[in-house]
């Protein structure tokens, strides 16, 4: 087994998001978008291997666009979200168009990697000190073959101030191993805190201080089998749902209730941006800037 620090990031969304590669926005001074970022965060914290998850038909695109900035300074390998990969003998309901969530996309990964890896959303900033904890976590993970590790972001560092946004909410004991993580939808900010809208319709407080997952998760490659098996699970009670999604903090949330795995949070107060709204772009923007003013990163990255 390979013990190279590697990094999974899923990209199989941005032709949907980006038209195709020809309208993604950048970001950076020089037309850097947000996985420019990512990819020069990681090399720099050591990962020695990075994996895209992307779907066929703009694989030439983002070859050509993203993955051959990294020629010659880490390994890359491409696996393929589609709507057929890993079904296994399930048929595919006709009104279904977009592949299966998260846990789907780590999933079409299993025969790219076997070590321990980080995974990442292709377009969320995550921050330089995220990947350097997640380096260390991986070189450790070997002998820690029942832990898991996730980088936690405060809420209120994740907070759109256009709209609302999705976040796993963690729960963890006093020795930060997660407890449970559960999806909320539709939390808005609201003063220096948030509120979400629960199961009834009902909008229920939020401190701001909570823990959320922002799917950076580092798992072992003995996560394949476990995804695969409750991917088979969760197909067979939602295949006929055709906007059903099957995501990863659902899929660790339950190893940690079934005490098959622990996840070790390892909290950090660097600020998470996206471009969810058009809004965020300029957000994102000015965060890029400062960072540069600050040294953090050339004004050029490649």
């Amino acid at each position: 087994m390979s013990t190279k620090p590697t990094l999974l990031i899923i990209a199989a969304g941005m032709s949907s998001r980006y038209g195709g590669l020809k309208q993604i926005d950048p970001v950076g001074p020089n037309g850097e978008i947000i996985i420019d970022y990512s990819m020069y965060d990681a090399v720099r914290a050591g990962f020695k291997k990075i994996v895209f998850v992307i779907r066929h038909h703009f694989e030439d695109a983002f070859r050509e666009k993203i993955g051959s900035k990294l020629d010659g300074l880490v390994e890359t390998a491409y696996a393929y979200q589609e709507l057929d990969s890993c079904v296994d003998g399930f048929d595919i309901p006709k009104g279904r168009e977009k592949p299966w969530g998260t846990g789907h996309a780590i999933l079409v990964a299993k025969d790219v990697i076997d070590e321990p890896f980080a995974v990442i959303n292709a377009d969320d900033y995550y921050g330089v000190e995220a990947y350097r904890i997640m380096a260390d976590q991986l070189g450790q993970m070997a002998a820690k073959k029942d832990e898991y590790a996730m980088v936690g972001y405060v809420l209120r560092n994740t907070l759109s101030e256009y709209g609302t946004v999705a976040r796993g909410v963690c729960r963890h004991d006093d020795q930060m191993y997660l407890a449970d993580v559960t999806e909320r939808t539709s939390i808005r900010k609201e003063g220096n805190g948030a509120v979400f809208v629960d199961e009834q319709g009902t909008e229920q407080p939020l401190t701001g201080d909570e823990i959320v997952s922002m799917n950076l998760w580092g798992l072992g490659a003995d996560v394949f089998g476990y995804l695969q098996q409750q991917f088979s699970d969760y197909l067979q009670q939602h295949i006929g749902e055709n906007k059903s999604e099957f995501y990863i903090p659902t899929v660790v949330d339950t190893l940690v209730k079934r005490q098959q795995k622990k996840v070790k949070i390892f909290k950090t107060h660097n600020s998470w941006f996206g471009v969810t709204y058009p809004q965020d772009k300029e957000i994102a923007q000015s965060c890029i800037q400062k960072l540069i003013e600050q040294g953090t990163y050339p004004e050029r990255l490649w």
